[in-house]
């Protein structure tokens, strides 16, 4: 089959090159895997999306579905078998899907136009597009299904924490504490999306808006919106409490726990993102 690349390579995916070793090398090996699939599966590509990824090689198909061949990262193990799982409720859906190795190959439903959120949508009319769409991705794990528990990630980011290098080290072991005990305290545990960027939400014609994108997990629907508030550092700085209380409405998620998680994330977070710190000081103190 005809691969149209003609060497073209996602910007952001060489931009994330230089600094692991076997990543590098799984980048230069990229031209002659996407070769294989196209082979193995017949496939006709076009040139990969501009700017991309930093961990994907994205392309349309000539018969109009997407390819997508990925570095198997931790948080993104899961992604296929997430999209199963949704089967197109608030998502793209996966036509087919293997592992080989470092390398997840994904055959997927292509959105069109394919502009995003972020390009389509002023800020504050995207919350009310992300209230929509996360709810319906809160099933209940598939039956025989091994998707990890929340509680996972939460243990494995807090190890990179450390409360003496933070301007409050009592803040910062008090949110960590609350980071480490808020998946054990939540009253339901569903399939999560994790990861919601403004990039990852696209228009699309069988649905307004699909997903692409997502890291599953299982745990507290509360932690979902959270990513969706980090990308609007402006809107945390100015009022992070309303903006909490805001996004717990539109979900009919508790309030309370909603702040609890954005304060404990933004404390997590300001060891390489210091402005996340005065967030974390102001949802402290009721701000």
């Amino acid at each position: 089959m005809r691969v149209m690349t003609d060497g073209a390579m996602p910007a952001n995916l060489m931009s994330s090159t230089g600094r692991h070793p076997p990543f590098d090398r799984w980048v230069r090996e990229l031209p002659a895997t996407v070769a294989g699939v196209a082979e193995r599966w017949g496939l006709e590509l076009g040139r990969p999306y501009q700017p991309g990824g930093t961990a994907s090689w994205v392309a349309p198909t000539a018969d109009g579905r997407v390819l997508k061949v990925g570095w198997v990262h931790y948080e993104a193990r899961d992604e296929a078998a997430g999209l199963r799982a949704w089967d197109g409720q608030g998502t793209v859906r996966v036509h087919r899907a293997e592992r080989t190795g470092p390398t997840d190959v994904l055959l997927l439903e292509a959105c069109r136009p394919g502009t995003t959120l972020t390009e389509s949508v002023p800020p504050a009319e995207r919350d009310e597009v992300v209230a929509k769409l996360l709810p319906r991705l809160w099933i209940a794990p598939p039956p025989g299904s091994d998707f990890r528990p929340l509680q996972s990630m939460v243990d494995a980011w807090a190890e990179s924490v450390e409360p003496g290098k933070l301007p409050d080290p009592g803040l910062a072991r008090a949110g960590l504490e609350l980071w480490r005990s808020l998946p054990g305290t939540a009253d339901q545990d569903v399939l999560l999306c994790t990861d919601l960027h403004p990039d990852n939400v696209l228009r699309a014609e069988r649905e307004p808006w699909l997903i692409v994108d997502p890291k599953p997990y299982v745990g507290d629907p509360a932690y979902d919106p959270i990513q969706h508030m980090l990308n609007f550092p402006d809107r945390l700085a100015a009022g992070p409490g309303a903006f909490a209380d805001r996004m717990a409405g539109l979900l009919g998620l508790d309030a309370e726990r909603v702040r609890q998680w954005l304060l404990a994330r933004c404390v997590v977070e300001s060891g390489r993102s210091p402005e996340l710190w005065s967030v974390a000081v102001r949802l402290a103190t009721r701000g």
